[in-house]
């Protein structure tokens, strides 16, 4: 008999094979593609389906929280690149891909394009809110470009003519699928543009489809035209989950063609109702107003001034007799200070006349001529007394006194006086002065003074 030790449990099995596929860093992470196979959805919950290839095919499990990321609608049959990681169903013993996101085959690239034309645009505000302009409330002209033979342009039709059968509305056909249909939606808006004002909102749109089948409304001329518009654009691209730039860019986007023509259309009904309200509203003010009015009229009537209009003007009568007195006192109180005023100026006046001044003037100008007078005889008296002490005074120090004692001086034949014997020399002329002539000389002899 065998020993139990050597057998494995299942669960230890499935463990062991489980923990090799945790540690294989190859299926960690894993690029599929294929189809898909035995897909169902289920709503707000996780989805189980199968991945195949033309010889083989593999669970696969996609939670909730990455499921709803997919930005499109997988359906049975189509090609899709899903990443994810390889690991073991323990309970069944199964292994199964574990997906962590999922793309349509083929489709990548777009995506890709979308993306990076979308943050270009974006960069450049195309898509700001600030550009986007106000729906007309009451349009008269409707332009529509779509396909002429889709069910967009029907059910825009009859939506608006539901609403607002005032509204005209207009089609520029135009391709929404395929290589060409770029250009034909742009051929489209320039010539909506070329109208001029003519149309006041223009709804651009087509029913749903893959992105490759939305791609025209992806086309950057396409965008940019929707933005160059100079009316209101409704975008009604696809179904409600799609959103193309064509979306992103215009002033409103509407889920569905007759949800575009609600925004692009009021409902008379409505409307009517809204104004026969109004009205309603207009006649009770109207009616509240007159009768205030009324009112006061009735007020004033029986008021004491219209039954008796003299006594309006009691008041204004007791005011000018008032004003009156306060005009009076007011120029009696102006004549008396005038008359103060002036006589205060014919006293200053006299004070300053003339006579007057001409009369002080020449009792100043005798009384500074008597004084100059003075002046002149005591200046003249002390210049005199200093005169006579002055001529005393060379009279005391004149030379021709000393002579009259009998001295004289001496000077040369050049009239140089002679003040010491070194000027002189032997033979030599020299002139004597006395007090009452002079006398020529000659020098015979010269004896020096030793003291000196």
């Amino acid at each position: 008999m065998a020993s139990e030790d050597r057998y494995l449990s299942v669960t230890d099995l499935n463990f062991y094979i489980t923990q090799k596929f945790k540690n294989d860093p190859y299926l960690h992470k894993v690029f599929l593609q294929g189809e898909l196979s035995n897909f169902r959805y289920r709503r707000n919950s996780h989805q189980y389906f199968s991945l195949k290839d033309d010889k083989s095919k593999i669970n696969v499990v996609m939670f909730r929280s990455a499921f709803d990321k997919v930005k499109f609608k997988p359906e049975e049959g189509m090609k899709v690149y899903v990443t994810g990681y390889v690991n073991v169903y323990g309970p069944q013993g199964s292994y199964q891909f574990y997906a962590e996101s999922m793309e349509p085959a083929g489709l990548g690239a777009l995506y890709e394009q979308l993306k990076q034309l979308q943050a270009k645009l974006a960069k450049e505000g195309l898509f700001n809110p600030e550009h986007k302009r106000k729906l007309p409330r009451f349009p008269d002209r409707i332009a529509v470009v779509t396909s002429a033979s889709g069910a967009v342009i029907h059910d825009i039709m009859v939506t608006a003519n539901r609403r607002f059968p005032h509204a005209e509305i207009d089609l520029f056909p135009a391709q929404v699928q395929g290589d060409t249909a770029a250009d034909s939606l742009v051929a489209a808006m320039k010539q909506i543009a070329s109208y001029g004002d003519k149309y006041d909102v223009m709804i651009i749109g087509r029913g749903g489809g893959s992105l490759e089948d939305l791609w025209p409304f992806n086309e950057e001329k396409v965008v940019r035209q929707v933005y160059d518009m100079d009316i209101p654009v409704i975008s009604s691209v696809g179904h409600e989950t799609d959103t193309t730039l064509c979306d992103l860019v215009a002033d409103a986007r509407a889920a569905t063609p007759t949800a575009a023509a609600e925004y692009a259309t009021p409902n008379l009904t409505d409307e009517l109702a809204a104004i026969s309200q109004l009205r309603s509203r207009l006649i009770t003010n109207m009616q509240s107003i007159i009768r205030q009015k009324r009112d006061r009229l009735n007020r004033v009537n029986n008021s004491i001034i219209m039954r008796e209009p003299m006594r309006l003007y009691d008041q204004q009568t007791q005011t000018v007799d008032m004003l009156k007195n306060r005009l009076h006192n007011g120029m009696q109180n102006i004549v008396k200070s005038s008359r103060q005023n002036y006589n205060l100026t014919q006293q200053k006046l006299l004070a300053a006349s003339p006579n007057k001044q001409v009369s002080q003037m020449k009792q100043k100008s005798d009384f500074m001529s008597k004084q100059l007078l003075d002046n002149m005889k005591h200046f003249l008296v002390s210049k005199r007394n200093n005169f006579s002490k002055v001529v005393q005074q060379l009279d005391d120090y004149s030379p021709l006194k000393t002579l009259k004692r009998g001295f004289v001086y001496t000077t040369d034949d050049n009239g140089e006086t002679i003040s010491s014997v070194s000027q002189l020399e032997k033979g030599s002329n020299i002139n004597l002065h006395f007090k009452d002539g002079q006398a020529e000389a000659v020098i015979t002899e010269m004896r020096k003074d030793n003291a000196n």
